[in-house]
């Protein structure tokens, strides 16, 4: 990947860093003057953003003026005409203001693994935006990981059957244990769930009753719709039921075996994904990941096709908020027109 010389962006206050303090992922954007306005930044360098954000990855803006949700939503604003809701979630989130949510409220003491966002869906985002409005007092960064890196580390014979079969997701919604389905389709309505299944690409199951089991198969890898680039992009690991604690695991796939647990993942013929397989993909995830320490008022732009996010365990109070943007399907439209 081309290397970008640290420049000055026009503006004598703020400086644009590609390498710092040993990172590469993400890019850093520093305003050194007090009280710099990053929307208004923002909206002044689109296309630097635009070239950073698929170079590096990621882009750190540190040092700005953002305080709160009204002022990440106009950061939203500034970097994109389409703020997205946060639909077919897969993961419990507040909404703080239109766009604008709580990062995914799981448990302090868990890890949240590498993931790009919604990649199980037909039409994910972009881009997803986080901005710290508290630091943890230990702990509790936001890894990330380069797709393309990951992607390079996999022996041929893995691509090219993750190639050929593609990820099939298979979600079983418990009340209690996982997201119950009015939650995850924002509806009470079975009917409205099985119009937006139908749509979807994704097979709907009513079982005993009121559970609701889905499958959805997707590719493995994906082409960024602006750089062309192949990217490893989906949710094979992260939802493999054996991703989580290993006590959580086995006495969920006890409780309710394989078919039943809520989250699971296979090659797309439904065929079973081999421990080794799995093993070589934490591995890959494990040598590309790279972390940095949150900052009161940082926002960091992910670009979602390149680079996977996840979240370290931690204590004390921590609050990071997060939008995304600039669906993929929008991409499709222009590409068609």
């Amino acid at each position: 990947m081309t290397q970008l010389n640290e420049a000055p962006t026009g503006a004598p206050s703020v400086t644009v860093s590609p390498q710092w303090d040993g990172h590469t992922l993400p890019a850093l954007v520093r305003a050194d003057a007090p009280g710099t306005d990053l929307a208004a930044w923002i909206r002044g360098n689109g296309p630097l953003i635009d070239d950073l954000a698929r170079r590096a990855g990621a882009v750190l803006f540190r040092g700005f003026v953002v305080t709160g949700a009204d002022a990440f939503r106009s950061v939203m604003d500034a970097l994109s005409g389409q703020v997205l809701e946060y639909g077919e979630r897969s993961s419990p989130r507040t909404e703080v203001e239109e766009g604008i949510y709580t990062s995914t409220e799981h448990p302090a003491d868990q890890h949240i693994l590498l993931h790009n966002e919604q990649s199980y869906t037909d039409n994910w985002p972009l881009r997803i935006v986080f901005c710290c409005e508290r630091p943890a007092d230990l702990g509790g960064r936001t890894p990330l990981a380069d797709s393309r890196g990951v992607l390079s580390r996999l022996r041929p014979e893995t691509l090219q059957k993750f190639e050929r079969l593609g990820v099939q997701y298979v979600r079983n919604y418990i009340p209690g244990i996982s997201l119950s389905w009015q939650e995850t389709f924002q509806t009470e309505s079975r009917e409205e769930v099985a119009a937006y299944c139908a749509s979807n690409g994704i097979t709907v199951e009513w079982v005993d009753g009121d559970r609701l089991r889905t499958r959805q198969s997707r590719p493995a890898l994906r082409s960024h719709p602006v750089t062309g680039e192949r990217t490893w992009f989906n949710h094979a690991l992260f939802f493999h039921v054996t991703s989580l604690p290993e006590e959580v695991s086995e006495g969920l796939r006890a409780a309710f075996g394989d078919e039943n647990v809520p989250y699971n993942t296979y090659y797309g013929d439904g065929t079973p994904i081999e421990d080794e397989t799995l093993a070589e993909l934490r591995a890959a995830y494990a040598a590309e990941t790279t972390g940095f320490d949150w900052e009161q008022g940082d926002v960091l732009l992910v670009e979602n096709m390149i680079t996977a996010h996840a979240r370290e365990p931690f204590e004390g109070p921590r609050r990071i908020l997060a939008a995304m943007c600039d669906p993929v399907g929008s991409y499709r439209a222009e590409a068609t027109a």
